[in-house]
């Protein structure tokens, strides 16, 4: 039971960091996360939770930091017993979140391991009932676990170092772009190719005869066995990775061929509401040098805004690049950015820039 409590101490420990850190890796996705289930209570239990959606990223932030920091404390020992307490708390809420996700389909993704791992909501509460588990094992066996590796002053300098670096590495991604990009418009990826499947999806059919049951690859000609059920052999590849990528004009005409053709530099604007202006001036600067480039440069700019508050806001901010539509939660998938650009030749991402970052034409063009 020793060696038992230990490893189950070390995994709890392990798990409550990494999960913290994929999720400070992009806090404005867990963000994004967070507002779901912010929209879902308030029409389930009331709209005072839309209060929370204006905080979402500070919550984001300081959950995924506390996750990192009870995983530090529980790993050092610090306080084994209050930090066990406050961890509970902490999976009794996850539970519950990725329980009713589960049971009433309202999110159907929890997000626990940001886009990293994706789990549906009943493995995510499988994944919860699990760490509740291994806490368990830990509360019962504290006898095996009395020696803290940080004690007094020291115990507090670690605790408040695990809480400024994490603190840091979320405030760092926020104001710039993921670390680590799980997500299918990542730098490298050829957009073209993700909207089409891998290959050919492959059946098994299995049919029924006299009260056998048999298994084929291709469905069989001998009339006298009868339809059972099919199952697709390959579902990963057998669907494309993108879905739901369609660019349109203001007329609904599509744009999405013209788009992953080419060089392009793309101007994405989320929602006016609450993309940085003061951005405008330097983002227009870079967008009229482009259309001038010899590497001919074709700027453009993609939003989810209604075309008549869209084409306001493009005058308010002397914006003079055609523009086009996306759903939103597309645009939100291609760039943790309000606004944000994108460099694409022929479809394929070859750099993603936040509107902290915006870079020089030169930069651009060496990318070519």
């Amino acid at each position: 039971m020793k060696l038992f409590t230990k490893v189950c101490w070390l995994l709890l420990g392990a798990l409550f960091i990494f999960s913290g850190l994929i999720k400070l890796n992009d806090p404005v996705g867990t963000a994004l996360k967070l507002e779901e289930y912010f929209e879902v209570f308030a029409v389930d239990f009331g709209r005072f939770f839309l209060i929370f959606k204006d905080y979402a990223r500070t919550i984001s932030i300081f959950l995924s930091s506390l996750e990192v920091v009870l995983g530090v404390a529980l790993l050092l020992r610090w306080m084994l017993r209050q930090t066990m307490w406050v961890l509970l708390g902490l999976l009794i809420f996850f539970a519950f979140l990725t329980f009713y996700s589960a049971a009433f389909n309202k999110v159907t993704d929890c997000g626990c391991f940001g886009d990293f791992i994706k789990l549906t909501p009943w493995q995510s509460f499988g994944k919860d009932m699990l760490l509740l588990g291994m806490w368990l094992v830990v509360f019962l066996n504290y006898r095996y676990l009395r020696y803290s590796f940080a004690k007094g002053q020291l115990g507090v300098v670690y605790i408040t170092l695990a809480w400024a670096v994490a603190i840091g590495i979320g405030v760092r991604a926020l104001g710039h772009l993921p670390y680590f990009d799980f997500l299918p418009y990542k730098v490298g990826n050829d957009i073209g190719k993700l909207m089409k499947p891998l290959e050919q999806a492959r059946y098994q059919y299995v049919m029924e005869r006299n009260g056998e049951t048999k298994i084929f690859d291709q469905y069989p000609t001998d009339s006298t066995w009868k339809y059972k059920s099919m199952e697709v052999l390959n579902p990963e590849t057998s669907k494309p990775v993108i879905t739901d990528f369609e660019v349109s004009d203001v007329e609904g005409n599509s744009f999405t061929k013209e788009l992953l053709t080419g060089n392009k530099l793309v101007l994405i604007v989320q929602n006016t509401n609450k993309t940085d202006r003061e951005r405008f001036k330097a983002i227009n600067a870079l967008l009229e040098e482009a259309t001038k480039s010899r590497r001919k440069i074709q700027s453009v700019t993609i939003t989810s805004t209604s075309p008549a508050k869209f084409d306001t806001f493009r005058h308010d901010v002397n914006l003079a690049t055609p523009y086009y539509f996306a759903d939103a939660t597309v645009l939100k998938s291609m760039i943790r950015s309000n606004p944000g650009l994108m460099v694409l030749q022929d479809g394929k991402v070859l750099a993603k820039y936040h509107y902290h970052d915006i870079p020089a034409l030169f930069n651009v063009e060496k990318l070519f």
